[in-house]
């Protein structure tokens, strides 16, 4: 089974635009609700049931945290879940909000 592959927020950023991603915000509700990336499904323990049901687990996913290190082990747990283009975004949402201060969603 292939693992997961790193992408900075430029990458991450690129291929939102190009083609149906998942993208998959993993930090706290807090922060979440103070910004996030638009269109982010939100995943907590409440959340997760419901988007492993319902998600493509062929489309691509882009997860994020706060730096990029939380990521790492999201990353891990959805390939172990057969999904199969699983991406980590480097820096996290801290490096998104610094690049692309203008793409950032509030509530």
């Amino acid at each position: 089974m292939p693992g997961f592959k790193h992408l900075s927020p430029e990458q991450a950023h690129t291929m939102m635009q190009e083609q149906d991603c998942q993208v998959a915000d993993i930090r706290d509700e807090h922060s979440y609700q103070q910004g996030h990336i638009p269109n982010a499904a939100h995943l907590n323990e409440q959340s997760l049931p419901g988007f492993l049901e319902a998600a493509d687990r062929d489309q691509a996913l882009i997860l994020y945290c706060y730096h990029g290190n939380t990521s790492l082990s999201a990353a891990h747990f959805f390939v172990e879940k057969n999904f199969t283009d699983v991406y980590s975004m480097d820096g996290g949402f801290e490096a998104w909000r610094m690049k692309f201060p203008q793409e950032v969603k509030a509530g």
